[in-house]
C-alpha cells in the first residue's frame, strides 16, 4: 500500500497556550535529512524543544509563534523529503552533499531619503515574509544623509521574473518603509553585475586565524558560561550495529541544526536520535550513527576527530568580533557554510535586530564568502555609524549580537 504524499509531513497544532506544536516527518531516509529539516525549522524562527527520530520517522516538538506560517513550513519540509515513489528505490546512503538547485539572482535596488536605525531590519523582515533570500547586501550612506541599498536576492517561489511578483515585492517594501522610500527597482543580476557587487576580496589583518580556528579557545568568549561545559562521548557497546554519540551542553538557538550540519558534512547517517532540553537551559542528545558504508565508527582517531569537531561547532557555531576599520568601528560575523553550499539562515535578520536593540545605526554592509582555514565562511562586514557606536562599548556590541544569535535574549 502506498503512502500519500500529504501524510509525509504532519503538523499538529498546540492543544493549549504554552504547549509545543508537534511536527512529524515520515519518509525514506537519506544522509543529512535531519540537517535539512532542522535548517528549515530554524529558517522559520522556530525553536526545537524536544526531538525523537528512528530511521525515517522523525518527531519534533517546536515552540512556535502566533504568526508562524505552518502551511508554508509544511511545504518546505516536503521539498527536502525523498519521494516514496522514486523508481530507483530507497538508497539510505546516497551522497548527502549534493549542491542545492541554483536559483536565479536578482538585484533589488532602492533609494531612501533618510536613515532610520531600524531600516535594514524592517527590510529583512519584509523579504523574509516574501520568501526572498538575501545573498549579498551593499548599503551606502551618502554625505547628504540618503541611503542606497543593493540587495542581491533569490526567490524560493522562483517567480521573481514575473511582473506580478516584482510588483508584490515593491508594494510590501513601500508599505513597510513609507514616505522615505524614493525609488525601488528589481532586475535580473547577470554575472557582470554580481561580479561588481563582490566588494573587498580580503579581510582586515585584525581578523586572525584564531577567530576561524576549529580548535577550542583557551578561554570562553563573552556570553558563554564556563560553568556549562560541552561533553561529547562515544560508546560502541550499547548497539551491535551503531555508534552512540552522547552530547551534554547548554542550549542555544539552532543547536540541533549545528549538530546535524556537522554530521552531514562528515557524511554520517543518523539512524536514531533523541533530544531533550530541560528548564535550566541544559540539553541532552543521544544519536545512534553509522558511517557512509553503514558500519560503526571503530577507528579511535575518527572518533576523536568527530567529537572534537562537534564540541567546537556547539561551542562557537558563529564567530563574532568588533574591530577597527581605520578610524571606524566594524562588526564582523562569520557563518560557517555547509559542504552543500548552504549557510545558516536568518543570521542577517538577527544581527540587524541586535543592533536595533542596542540603538546602533548601520552605515554600510558587505556580505561575502571566503575560504579560511580550508573552509568556506559567509562573512558579514557591518560598518557602524561613528556617532552611535561610541556610546556603546565594543564588548557590549559583541555580547549583544552573540546573545541574540545564540537565542539567549
Amino acid at each position: 500500500m502506498g503512502i500519500l504524499r500529504e501524510d509525509v509531513v504532519v503538523i499538529s497544532p498546540a492543544e493549549k497556550a504554552g504547549d509545543p506544536t508537534v511536527i512529524s516527518v515520515n519518509c525514506p531516509d537519506k544522509t543529512g535529512l535531519g540537517c535539512d529539516l532542522c535548517r528549515i525549522v530554524l529558517h522559520f524562527g522556530l525553536s526545537i524543544a524536544r526531538g525523537d527520530g528512528k530511521w525515517c520517522y522523525i518527531v519534533l516538538w517546536v515552540d512556535g509563534k502566533t504568526n508562524t506560517r505552518w502551511d508554508l513550513l509544511e511545504k518546505r519540509l516536503l521539498e527536502v523529503c525523498p519521494s516514496y515513489f522514486s523508481t530507483s528505490g530507497i538508497d539510505y546512503y546516497r551522497p548527502a552533499n549534493q549542491q542545492p538547485k541554483r536559483l536565479d539572482v536578482y538585484l533589488l535596488k532602492f533609494w531612501c531619503s533618510c536613515v532610520r536605525k531600524e531600516l535594514l531590519h524592517d527590510i529583512t523582515l519584509v523579504l523574509f515574509d516574501l520568501e526572498l533570500t538575501i545573498k549579498r547586501v551593499k548599503v551606502s550612506t551618502t554625505p547628504d544623509g540618503k541611503v542606497m541599498d543593493l540587495f542581491f536576492i533569490t526567490d524560493t517561489r522562483e517567480l521573481l521574473h514575473t511582473k506580478e511578483r516584482q510588483g508584490e515585492t515593491i508594494l510590501h517594501l513601500k508599505t513597510a518603509l513609507g514616505d522615505i522610500l524614493e525609488s525601488c527597482e528589481i532586475e535580473s543580476a547577470g554575472e557582470e553585475i554580481t561580479a561588481c557587487s563582490q566588494g573587498t576580496s580580503f579581510l582586515p589583518s585584525a581578523i586572525t586565524e584564531d577567530m576561524f580556528s576549529l580548535e577550542l579557545p583557551a578561554r570562553h568568549p563573552g556570553g558563554l558560561l564556563a560553568s556549562d561545559p560541552i561533553s561529547v562521548t562515544v560508546d560502541n557497546s550499547l548497539s551491535p550495529s551503531h555508534t552512540l554519540i552522547q552530547i551534554l551542553c547548554q542550549d542555544h538557538k539552532g543547536l540541533i541544526y549545528d549538530t546535524m550540519r556537522t554530521l552531514k558534512d562528515y557524511n554520517i547517517q543518523v539512524s536514531y536520535g533523541r533530544f531533550f532540553a530541560n528548564r535550566r537551559g541544559g540539553c541532552e542528545l543521544d544519536l545512534f550513527i553509522v558511517q557512509a558504508d553503514g558500519k560503526k565508527i571503530i577507528d579511535r582517531n575518527k572518533q576523536n576527530a568527530l567529537c572534537s569537531r562537534l564540541r567546537m561547532e556547539l561551542f562557537r557555531p558563529l564567530r563574532v568580533a568588533v574591530v577597527s576599520r581605520g578610524p571606524d568601528t566594524e562588526l564582523l560575523v562569520a557563518n560557517p557554510v555547509e559542504l552543500s553550499g548552504r549557510g545558516r539562515p536568518l543570521v542577517f535578520h538577527d544581527v540587524t535586530l541586535a543592533l536595533k536593540n542596542l540603538n546602533i545605526q548601520i552605515f554600510s554592509v558587505e556580505i561575502g564568502r571566503h575560504m579560511i582555514c580550508d573552509r568556506e565562511w559567509e562573512v558579514y562586514r557591518i560598518l557602524l555609524d561613528e556617532g552611535d557606536s561610541h556610546h556603546v562599548s565594543r564588548n557590549m556590541i559583541e555580547e549583544g549580537v552573540r546573545k541574540l544569535l545564540m537565542g539567549w535574549e
